[in-house]
């Protein structure tokens, strides 16, 4: 089995629990042209400290057809904080531009690799991977990130450009999953981080 998946590789579906109460599948974002997922989550200081950064550049590129979609893998086992309702919450609170799904089973996040929380994924319009990887070069600051990798590809993909760079290392905590100890990953995963 393949953790990551590859550039190129054909965004897997889904079925899955949104803050808003309703379910999505990927056939509900065919109205954007490009689409971005990333797993994310309420408590993590990289998520934190970069959320409003990944906001900015959600805001920016809206008018160019670019999705975001937002889900959370990790077992509120681990961390509580995690849970469904604490997600709804965190939207009321900061009414970020994106769905906030919930993966409760974390079959999402092993179909796409998931590594950690942020990882982007961005899928160009035949919803092919073309990038994933960090969003920024310092997520737990954004504000003191020199580099900002998810905005370079979507202005490179929405311009028609060639993406320069399509693979990074995802920074940020490892996704919690259920029955493992916190810091565990999947076997296959560790020499891709």
């Amino acid at each position: 089995m393949t953790f990551t998946l590859n550039i190129g590789s054909t965004a897997p579906d889904f079925r899955l629990k949104a803050t808003d109460g309703r379910h999505y599948e990927m056939a509900d974002f065919n109205p954007y042209k490009y689409l971005v997922v990333f797993f994310t989550c309420n408590h993590c200081p990289y998520v934190l400290g970069s959320d409003e950064i990944t906001r900015e550049t959600a805001l920016k590129f809206q008018s160019s057809g670019v999705g975001f979609v937002a889900i959370n893998s990790n077992s509120a086992n681990t961390y509580r904080e995690d849970d469904f309702d604490h997600m709804v919450k965190r939207m009321d609170q900061y009414r970020f531009p994106w769905f906030y799904l919930h993966d409760e089973t974390q079959e999402t996040a092993l179909k796409y690799g998931a590594l950690r929380t942020p990882h982007f994924y961005v899928f160009d319009i035949d919803r092919r991977l073309v990038y994933t990887g960090r969003g920024l070069d310092n997520p737990r600051d954004g504000r003191k990130s020199s580099v900002n990798d998810l905005d370079r590809v979507l202005s490179e993909l929405t311009t028609g450009n060639k993406i320069s760079v399509t693979l990074t290392n995802p920074i940020g905590c490892n996704i919690k999953w259920e029955g493992k100890e916190k810091h565990w990953m999947p076997e296959a995963a560790k020499d891709l981080v």
